[in-house]
């Protein structure tokens, strides 16, 4: 049976015919001005009607002419008022529903579902639906794509899940201002501006560099802390969930069996306070941070749960020292080192990242070896992931990269005939 969207769904795209006016005016500043003051008030304020209600007819059309439905094998989604589209999302292929509750959204009380699909790089979405409506909706599309039957999936409800990790605030804000990211862009910020106006004397001058350099340093610092207020990770049967958000509200979900690669990061001014930051590749979804920031101690767990079996190794084999001649300096930063379960390199002195592959997850092995790397007898080996990202081993001697290479091979052959089918609620 076809739904339609909640009612409030005509004003997100009301704005569009709105929003061409603008941005012609905005790229031609004169001929608008010139065009508005032959215009009487009359005609000026029958041009704003017009506009107004031509973008709630846009928005209430596109709007009636979107729905959705649930069938025992897809979620089928139809939009398009000229042009008609009809997305076929298997349900036996979703991954991850996801929540998205922006700011204006959660006063009207609405959200807006993001799903994520086996094999394709673009979420289809639902914008909007109630927040009950979306909660029960997701709840049955997940009970489905477990394998529950159609007739009884709708009486599964939403999985409970057990906090793991909550990010205080306080902790969120140090760990910004003490990363080099977040305040090497002020400082830029804060120097280039007075610079250009001993220089030059213009003060146009100053404001076109200053405000893009203001704006990318608050966004490097403060539109992270907003992004990621209010971190929390808990455990359910469909996967680990992260909610976040200070202003929009983020409930995502990390699918088991999904997760390609994990990298820990430790920045330079973090390792004294023993904190740690955890990213992910998850194949087809977006989500690429587990954790902003944690105890060190926690981290082992955490991976735990979305690589089972897998565990970063303490000692790593450290570069021949003739790799100076290559990188010189941070070639001590990098380091390697092979378990049963796992393929780990480490790189960085200031900013230092491990990151893990497990060997069923090996999409393929590269050996890749320069002319001067060649000339001191070194060579990189790459391995490649299901999510599109490569995990490198650095400034490795020749004759131990090429073994690396066909035993790396044979690890990941062994690895994907061991390896258990990624199932939801497994």
């Amino acid at each position: 049976m076809e739904r339609r969207l909640h009612p409030i769904t005509p004003w997100r795209r009301a704005w569009a015919p709105i929003a061409l006016v603008i941005g012609w005016a905005v790229h031609d500043p004169d001929t608008v001005q010139h065009r508005v003051s032959q215009l009487t008030t009359a005609a000026l304020l029958a041009g704003i009607a017009v506009l107004v209600a031509g973008g709630a007819l846009y928005g209430f059309l596109t709007w009636w002419f979107t729905h959705f439905a649930v069938t025992d094998t897809e979620l089928r989604i139809r939009t398009g008022l000229v042009f008609r589209r009809t997305a076929h999302i298997r349900l036996d292929r979703l991954q991850a529903v996801d929540v998205t509750q922006p700011l204006l959204a959660r006063f009207v009380g609405v959200v807006k579902l993001k799903l994520d699909v086996v094999g394709t790089d673009k979420k289809d979405e639902l914008a909007y639906l109630g927040e009950r409506d979306a909660r029960e909706l997701r709840a049955e599309l997940l009970a489905r794509a477990a394998g529950f039957a159609p007739e009884t999936a709708h009486t599964v409800g939403e999985a409970p899940a057990r906090q793991l990790l909550h990010v205080p605030p306080r902790t969120l804000a140090l760990s910004v201002a003490l990363t080099g990211s977040a305040w090497g862009p002020v400082v830029v910020a804060l120097v280039v501006p007075p610079v250009l106006w001993v220089l030059t004397h213009s003060p146009w001058t100053v404001i076109a560099v200053a405000l893009p350099l203001l704006g990318g340093a608050g966004a490097r610092s403060v539109g992270r802390f907003i992004a990621e207020y209010d971190w929390t990770v808990a455990e359910s049967p469909d996967g680990l969930r992260i909610d976040h958000g200070l202003l929009d509200r983020e409930h995502e979900t990390v699918p088991p069996g999904r997760v390609q690669a994990v990298r820990i990061i430790e920045p330079l001014l973090w390792r004294r306070l023993g904190w740690a930051r955890v990213e992910l590749d998850v194949a087809g979804s977006s989500n690429s941070v587990l954790l902003p920031v944690a105890p060190r101690t926690a981290v082992p767990g955490l991976i735990a749960r979305v690589l089972p079996g897998v565990t970063a190794p303490q000692d790593f084999s450290p570069s021949p020292r003739r790799a100076r001649w290559c990188v010189p300096v941070w070639w001590r930063g990098y380091g390697f080192a092979v378990t049963e379960a796992v393929f780990a390199a480490r790189h960085g002195l200031l900013r230092r990242s491990v990151s893990l592959v497990p060997h069923a997850k090996v999409q393929s092995v590269r050996l890749v070896q320069g002319p001067w790397r060649r000339a001191w007898g070194l060579a990189d080996v790459h391995v490649d992931t299901g999510a599109g990202s490569t995990v490198s081993a650095h400034l490795r001697d020749g004759a131990e990269a090429e073994t690396l290479l066909y035993a790396q091979a044979d690890r990941s052959r062994t690895g994907r005939r061991t390896a258990r089918p990624d199932r939801w609620m497994a």
